[in-house]
């Protein structure tokens, strides 16, 4: 029971190179007198009654529990420590257990099948259909938090990681997330990865020529001269100097033998996985309830106030959503009979969407036509209430060009530039020297175009170059001059031969590829698009806590993709790099 061996407990010989054994205080019981025996689902998927032994140090009064370890710290509040590699795990107060190799299980299915905790647990009792016992969606959801949390703590490398004693499932999901990342997060690991699908040998224009590469000409912005490019107008400007016309020269070939140095690509998107916050545009901040709430903390005093925004009236009934005016009980009445599942907002981007995609066919979009009546002088569109919870925009993802998953962020109102910056500003906050060479986003050029406006002295404009990812490239203006020359992501002129590889077909001619997958963000989101269903009703502790998750089993998915494709980076790669 002690992990104790018999030649432990013996007596050690007058010549024997062992110490003393230390003697062992305890109670010969094995279980309690006095409380009911706790029950465990054992590997086997078998419902079984066993006894729980707590050790407790009389000296500091900490308490060693099968999968947690709880003390007092100096303010004698009570912490807990969770035990890492523990073969069972308490998912209810009512003494249930649940052996480790279940929560696998239920992550494989996450994984392969894209359950959730009902399903899980759904699954799990038509398994076990005669044990006369019940595994419960609350049990299954604290077996998700309790095995991701040792996860994702061992995966962060925060091992010493500690909280209050004995959590509910929500407080520990809470302090795991601010332990790892409120909001967004960074996989360190990923700024150290490095393999054949991400990171490649730095070349140069004389590689190019010594391949037989054709080098073109950039005929689309040919003629302008060496001026320089404004970065709001995109058109030659006398004065401007944020971004020269021309792209910087391309650096000669070192000498043979010495290093050639490396380079790596990062992809960057935005995918629509949202989760809702507060009613107020411009708030941030998550809801106090989830179920039916509309405010967060901050303004939940505004739940009194009818919800047509600048009103100002107190609603007229407890509960209700408006005042007493007339106009407003009935213009929020329609708006519930045509929207009470959907936004407003929402139904009018599918149809843009929809139209967009119908011209690009030449199909006719879409006839359907969503209004909303006038307000007194207010067009109905243009009326600002608080009658629903808002949602985040987007899910934006960064990965490396194989798809390992470097971080991630949440945009709130829009996919704007100073929000992306932001993104990643944080990500790369504690690892300035870990930047990627190039980041490819769908949207680089307006990017581009932010930093320099902004801050013309920014570091990204010298650790990194942003090009438009490949498939978002096609569709950007001919006549974008900034776009076509700073952010093309194979320009055949030579000007970037990081990105451009030169390869003979079957026929013996001589053509120029892309170096690097572009659109592995693509596929990442693709592959989170299956938990959307589940992402969009969680809270925002969960909704982190899950996404979290999901970026560990994608990184370590794409691993070990890498070891089985044999992508990983040989000593010969380091040696023509870094140099021997």
């Amino acid at each position: 029971m002690l992990g104790l061996t018999p030649h432990d407990l013996a007596g050690p010989s007058p010549n024997s190179p062992f110490p003393v054994p230390r003697i062992i205080l305890c109670t010969s019981r094995q279980s309690c007198i006095f409380c009911p025996a706790v029950w465990v689902l054992d590997e086997s998927f078998r419902w079984l009654k066993a006894d729980l032994l707590i050790a407790h140090c009389t000296s500091c009064r900490a308490d060693y529990h099968p999968d947690r370890i709880t003390y007092k710290d100096d303010n004698t509040r009570r912490l807990q420590r969770s035990e890492m590699t523990a073969d069972y795990l308490r998912v209810s107060k009512h003494g249930i257990w649940v052996h480790r190799k279940i929560a696998l299980s239920q992550e494989n299915s996450l994984h392969r099948f894209h359950a959730g905790w009902s399903n899980f647990a759904d699954w799990l009792n038509d398994c076990t259909p005669d044990s006369g016992r019940k595994f419960t969606y609350r049990q299954s959801q604290r077996l998700f938090i309790e095995h991701f949390s040792r996860r994702l703590l061992h995966f962060h490398k925060q091992e010493n990681f500690a909280c209050e004693a004995h959590p509910s499932t929500r407080l520990l999901a809470e302090a795991v997330r601010a332990a790892i990342g409120v909001n967004g997060g960074v996989l360190d690991a990923g700024m150290t990865h490095g393999c054949a699908g991400c990171t490649h040998l730095k070349r140069y224009r004389s590689d190019l020529i010594a391949e037989g590469a054709i080098l073109g000409h950039n005929q689309e912005v040919a003629g302008l001269g060496n001026k320089g490019i404004n970065a709001q107008n995109n058109n030659p400007d006398d004065n401007g100097d944020e971004l020269p016309f021309q792209p910087p020269p391309q650096q000669d070939a070192p000498p043979a033998g010495s290093p050639r140095g490396y380079v790596r690509l990062a992809v960057m998107d935005g995918k629509t996985i949202k989760h809702r916050k507060c009613a107020l545009d411009e708030c941030e901040n998550p809801l106090v309830n989830y179920k039916n709430g509309r405010f967060c903390e901050t303004h939940i005093n505004l739940r009194d106030i009818c919800g047509i925004v600048p009103c100002g009236m107190p609603v007229r009934d407890p509960g209700a959503l408006t005042c007493a005016t007339e106009a407003h009980i009935q213009w929020q009445r329609q708006y519930e009979n045509k929207f009470s599942r959907l936004s407003f907002p929402g139904v009018r981007r599918v149809i843009r969407r929809q139209q967009e995609l119908g011209g690009a066919h030449g199909v006719q979009g879409p006839a359907l036509q969503v209004s909303l009546e006038d307000l007194g002088d207010t067009p109905g569109d243009q009326v600002v209430h608080t009658f629903k919870a808002k949602s985040t925009y987007c899910l934006q993802t960064v990965q490396l060009a194989c798809g390992f998953p470097i971080g991630w962020g949440k945009c709130y109102r829009s996919e704007s530039s100073p929000q992306v910056l932001a993104i990643l500003n944080r990500i790369w906050a504690n690892h300035p020297n870990s930047r990627p060479s190039f980041i490819a986003y769908d949207d680089a050029c307006s990017l581009l175009r932010h930093i320099v406006t902004q801050n013309p002295n920014d570091s990204w404009l010298a650790t990194t170059k942003l090009i438009v990812d490949a498939w978002h490239y096609i569709g950007h203006r001919a006549t974008d001059i900034l776009c076509r020359l700073w952010c093309n992501p194979a320009p055949a002129n030579g000007s970037q031969p990081d990105l451009v590889l030169v390869e003979e077909d079957a026929n013996g001619v001589i053509h120029q590829t892309r170096a690097f997958n572009t659109e592995t963000a693509e596929q990442l989101n693709s592959w989170l698009s299956g938990f959307e269903p589940q992402l969009r009703q969680m809270s925002d502790v969960n909704y982190d806590f899950f996404v979290h998750a999901l970026m560990m089993i994608y990184a370590e998915k794409v691993e070990k993709h890498v070891a089985e494709k044999d992508l990983a980076l040989s000593d010969d790669f380091w040696a023509q790099a870094l140099g021997s």
